[in-house]
């Protein structure tokens, strides 16, 4: 039954990341709004209901990778030893995040997402993506830090996070001859929080 029940999730995983490879590919040939439900289906050898079973709508699909690899970084943060200053959790999280990501990330991909980026039909359902993720990482930090103000500071310190990976992978993605690791520690240097913002007895850079 164990068997049975993990090739079928094989096959529903296989058939998903299809569904998002074809539409990243036709937005990126014909522009997001030329795109629609019945050709993404289509490209991926599958019915328009198959679609619906897996995704709500087009953007979905094309965010779709970009969805998973956030939900990595949230359960890099969450493997993250519970001692750890919740900077250093973070910090440590993303450089593991970014090693594996830089694997996965071929010239394609790269090609495709630089064409995709800025486009105004996109950017909220981007936002929505990121704002749940930010959500998620927050209320993770908030188990970890002590002293006043809980809320609002793991809130503070999981939007400068974001906005510092969101920032490094975006130059990244201008300068593609730049090792994404380096970049995305030198973004998170730049805005790693004065003493006063850590946890008493942090004294990790």
């Amino acid at each position: 039954m164990d068997e049975i029940t993990g090739l079928r999730e094989r096959k529903k995983a296989a058939t998903r990341l299809a569904l998002h490879e074809a539409a990243l590919r036709l937005a990126a040939e014909q522009g997001p709004d030329g795109v629609t439900v019945e050709a993404i289906a289509d490209a991926a050898n599958v019915s328009r209901r198959t679609f619906s079973n897996y995704f709500s709508n087009k953007e979905e699909a094309l965010f779709y990778g970009d969805t998973m690899r956030l939900r990595r970084l949230v359960q890099l943060v969450r493997e993250r030893p519970r001692d750890e200053p919740p900077w250093t959790v973070l910090s440590r999280a993303a450089e593991q995040f970014t090693a594996e990501s830089s694997r996965e990330l071929d010239h394609i991909w790269l090609t495709r997402r630089r064409q995709l980026r800025g486009h105004p039909g996109l950017a909220a359902h981007q936002v929505a993506a990121y704002t749940a993720i930010e959500r998620e990482l927050a209320t993770e930090l908030a188990h970890r830090l002590t002293g006043a103000e809980v809320a609002l500071r793991a809130r503070l310190l999981t939007a400068t996070f974001l906005a510092a990976l969101r920032v490094a992978m975006q130059h990244w993605m201008d300068h593609p001859g730049r090792d994404l690791l380096e970049i995305v520690r030198i973004a998170l240097s730049e805005v790693d929080p004065p003493p006063a913002v850590r946890p008493a007895g942090d004294s990790t850079s």
